[in-house]
């Protein structure tokens, strides 16, 4: 059943540098995605919904200068309002 010397010609060679080419590529991507997907989506703002109650957020968003002392006020009484 030979049909050649059972070398491989340059049409060949191509196709297999091609393949490879094509196999380390879906590869890296595939390293590249699970990285992405496993790091959190806001990478450089860290978490502070689980790492502190309500009061401790507010006062944090209080002392960054996001709110004002009238909101600030505002909001901790609705917060102490609603918990009773």
């Amino acid at each position: 059943m030979g049909y050649d010397d059972g070398t491989f010609g340059a049409a060949e060679w191509l196709a297999m540098g091609l393949m490879m080419l094509l196999f380390w590529g879906l590869l890296a991507g595939l390293v590249v995605w699970a990285v992405r997907s496993l790091r959190p989506h806001h990478a450089g703002v860290p978490s502070r919904a689980a790492s502190g109650t309500a009061d401790e957020i507010l006062a944090e968003r209080y002392a960054r200068g996001d709110i004002d002392e009238v909101e600030f006020e505002r909001r901790r009484g609705l917060l102490h309002a609603r918990g009773r």
